[in-house]
């Protein structure tokens, strides 16, 4: 998880005093084999980095500088959860990626209001504060 490490591998660097963009690639860290054998990653699992990864850099004062992700316009079953709550049995159904599991859609669109929200919170959290 990224909680166990992240907030000392921010602190170290700080204390190094370098500059650096902090990424988060929430994709490759939860990639899964399933229960019907394909290779899929839990949309929760995906959130829930992304999430963690937003709430650490507000609690360190640092800034979360960029997010990686695997997605498509196509509404492929290639991850699983989501609000269309693919499971492992609806893999096979639109199973098309090549290489790596995308996010289809819906679990894009999901993800882009949660990294909006995120976003939001982030810039009010950095605003400096005007004395009265």
């Amino acid at each position: 998880m990224v909680g166990d490490n992240l907030p000392r591998l921010i602190q170290a660097v700080n204390e190094e005093g370098a500059n650096v963009v902090w990424t988060c690639d929430a994709m490759h860290g939860n990639t899964i084999k399933s229960s019907t054998g394909y290779k899929t990653r839990p949309f929760q699992s995906v959130l829930r980095e992304v999430q963690e990864f937003f709430l650490i850099h507000r609690a360190e004062n640092t800034i979360p500088g960029g997010v990686h992700f695997e997605m498509t316009g196509q509404d492929v079953t290639e991850c699983t959860g989501g609000v269309r709550a693919v499971t492992d049995e609806n893999l096979s159904d639109r199973y098309h990626t090549a290489c790596d599991p995308r996010l289809n859609a819906s679990q894009s669109l999901e993800l882009a209001f949660l990294v909006a929200e995120e976003l939001g919170h982030t810039r009010k959290a950095r605003r400096p504060r005007v004395a009265s």
